[in-house]
């Protein structure tokens, strides 16, 4: 189902204490991005933010719920999770929440780039 606009709008400003947040519609839900980072997406007017092995134990600690899908018979786990309910009260409660998602996100940025380069490249001579 998708999600309605006036949610998106809410997601958007819940998450506005972490930078420059904005939305973008994707694959039938939307991606919300802080800075050119993907943080979290909305999906069925939900919000899931991004984790990574070092921020996904804070997320199951809270008993957070993760975004799950299913593509024709396959169910696929995803490394993003829906804040606790309270972080849904207010940009304030959701901050640290957001912040967590980012941090995993320029994580994983960084692993990209040190992926995409070609071995040998970034070597200094001994």
């Amino acid at each position: 189902m998708p999600e309605s606009k006036g949610f998106v709008e809410f997601a958007v400003e819940l998450l506005g204490n972490v930078g420059p947040v904005r939305a973008r519609a994707m694959f039938g839900g939307h991606g919300i991005y802080c800075g050119d980072r993907m943080i979290g997406l909305v999906d069925d007017d939900e919000i899931f933010l991004k984790t990574d092995p070092e921020t996904r134990p804070r997320f199951e600690e809270a008993g957070c719920r993760r975004w799950v899908y299913t593509g024709g018979r396959k169910e696929t786990r995803t490394s993003y999770f829906r804040p606790p309910d309270e972080a849904h009260e207010s940009p304030e409660a959701m901050e640290p929440w957001g912040r967590l998602a980012l941090e995993a996100a320029r994580r994983a940025a960084r692993s990209a780039r040190v992926t995409r380069k070609a071995p040998g490249r970034s070597r200094r001579p001994s």
